[in-house]
């Protein structure tokens, strides 16, 4: 009998078979990036799914490490089947966990994003500016992405607007670029009191 491997690598594993069951979703046909909650979860492959998820179990009853919590996390995004079913109160645990076994400054701005999901944005903003300032991510699109979208998602369209911008100026994927030029040209196009 062969010995199991590592409850790690099954993790990754795991996690790898859930981010390229999403593949064929995160652009449109133009090549253009499509967010997480907009993807037509019709196109994720439904047979990727379902062998990974007895991956994530079995590398979670080993005591769970970095990447078996960050299987978890991708397991559940991909159990919701409209964006809306999310489970985002258990993602926020899972990146709690994730930030005491790994911490880091994405792992913290993941975890903001994961918090304003669950508290709302204006209880992320402060976690997201304070990486913006003790951290080196400044030159992390994401970053400024993330701020940016907490930002209009409370209607302050012109600080929204200044952080697409920043976002804009480092980053290097094109899809990524279009997104977030469409995005600026919303922000700059919207009524002061229009709020999402």
């Amino acid at each position: 009998m062969e010995p199991q491997p590592p409850a790690e690598a099954t993790a990754l594993l795991a996690l790898m078979l859930l981010h390229d069951a999403r593949r064929e979703a995160r652009l449109n046909e133009a090549g253009d990036m499509v967010t997480l909650e907009e993807q037509d979860r019709t196109l994720w492959n439904q047979e990727q799914i379902a062998e990974a998820l007895p991956l994530v179990e079995e590398s979670l009853r080993s005591g769970p490490g970095p990447h078996a919590i960050q299987a978890a996390i991708a397991a559940l995004h991909c159990q919701a089947r409209r964006a809306e079913e999310t489970d985002w109160p258990q993602i926020l645990e899972l990146y709690n966990v994730l930030q005491r076994l790994q911490p880091s400054p994405i792992v913290s701005l993941n975890r903001a994003v994961a918090l304003a999901m669950v508290q709302g944005p204006q209880v992320a903003l402060p976690i997201v500016n304070a990486l913006a300032t003790e951290s080196d991510l400044d030159s992390y699109h994401l970053l400024h992405a993330t701020r940016a979208d907490l930002l209009r998602r409370l209607g302050l369209r012109e600080e929204a607007a200044m952080s697409y911008e920043r976002a804009l100026a480092v980053v290097t994927n094109d899809s990524e670029r279009r997104f977030l030029q469409r995005r600026l040209r919303e922000v700059q196009l919207s009524g002061v009191g229009n709020r999402e």
